[in-house]
């Protein structure tokens, strides 16, 4: 017996596909419904961690995400003429059976996700969004449409429009950085992530996802690129990326779409605990977001899913006893990470040395326990 029977949730990501196929799985009835109309098929990559893998295992996804991803075992660290200054083990925080670490198209995880999740026996709606919610279970939809379930999951991102309508007033703070990302074919010396520290970005880095397929990414100061143009943004990280050599020269001469090129300022929030109001509870970006310099936001968000599922199908029915375990396993662990992951980012923009290799190990020991 579940404690629950019905089950809407809000949100197409890692923690509303992820909830959504193991409820399912379990006999529950879940709607899931996405605002935007369908999966893009654009998009930059994604790195994933062991803890994540552990849960994409646990979703039964692992065998076609190892199949379209990249994975690798080992961290290095390059100067900007591309010199190696150190290379080193990363930690398999999944367990001796997974890789250390993942990277592959994000479009093509939210197919994977969303195919499992139609077998499993999710309906889906796209181009649907929560515009109502009621204290008993009743919702209503962009569309008009009505729905009355045991309980909502709002797992519709950082601007979560659940976490809006609950009244929940959670202030979204800039970390001060933003980001460069580009998609783009992998040269053959790229096999892991290489990060650099120096130049003219806080880092300059890589993640390959696929065969033929890698994302590089670069830091900077938070600016206005709102204006620029596709061609504009293209050439502002081609400039950005001159000062880098080794595999960045592969990557930059390779930098020839716009339409490929994203910006993104970093920003982060925790949602104090409790994070569910009545029969609504938020996970994911909507109840914490963290800047991606350790990687782990996919992997928070995916712990989510596997926590709140498996409390939802081993309790027999939702009260305190089932949030404050819920609680218990998930605020003070993603706060931490949220927390390391903003540190990180202090460091760099403080030019401040830090015990970056203590904070990354204390992190990495942290997530290598199961959620």
């Amino acid at each position: 017996m579940t404690a629950v029977n019905t089950v809407l949730v809000a949100g197409a990501g890692l923690a509303g596909t992820g909830t959504a196929i193991l409820l399912a799985a379990c006999g529950v009835a879940v709607d899931l419904v996405e605002a935007d109309a369908g999966i893009s098929a654009l998009g930059s990559g994604i790195t994933l961690q062991g803890n994540a893998l552990r849960v994409l295992r646990e979703l039964g996804v692992w065998p076609a995400v190892r199949a379209e991803g990249y994975c690798f075992d080992s961290l290095g660290l390059r100067a900007p003429d591309g010199t190696v200054l150190a290379e080193f083990p990363d930690a398999r925080t999944g367990g001796p059976d997974l890789p250390a670490a993942l990277g592959m198209p994000r479009p093509a995880l939210a197919r994977i996700l969303i195919d499992r999740a139609r077998d499993a026996g999710v309906k889906l709606h796209f181009g649907r969004s929560v515009t109502g919610l009621g204290e008993d279970g009743a919702v209503t939809f962009s569309d008009g449409s009505t729905g009355r379930y045991d309980l909502v999951v709002g797992a519709d991102g950082i601007r979560s429009t659940v976490r809006r309508l609950l009244g929940i007033q959670l202030e979204t703070k800039p970390t001060g950085m933003g980001i460069w990302r580009a998609f783009g074919p992998r040269p053959a010396s790229v096999t892991r992530t290489d990060l650099c520290y120096g130049g003219p970005c806080y880092i300059a880095g890589y993640c390959p996802t696929g065969e033929d397929s890698l994302y590089a990414y670069l830091v900077e100061n938070a600016q206005d690129r709102g204006g620029l143009t596709p061609g504009e943004r293209l050439a502002t990280m081609r400039r950005l990326a001159a000062a880098y050599h080794g595999p960045w020269d592969e990557i930059r001469a390779a930098l020839d779409d716009p339409g490929r090129i994203h910006y993104t300022r970093f920003e982060t929030h925790v949602l104090p605990a409790p994070w569910h109001r009545g029969r609504v509870v938020l996970i994911g970006d909507a109840a914490h977001s963290c800047p991606p310099t350790l990687a782990q936001g996919g992997a928070q968000a995916l712990e989510d899913a596997a926590v709140l599922a498996e409390l939802l199908t081993t309790y027999d029915v939702v009260d305190e006893r089932l949030w404050t375990a819920f609680a218990d396993r998930r605020h003070a662990r993603a706060e931490a990470v949220v927390d390391a992951s903003n540190q990180l980012g202090r460091w760099l923009l403080d030019r401040e040395p830090g015990d970056v290799p203590g904070l990354m190990h204390r992190i990495a020991e942290l997530v290598s326990q199961p959620a």
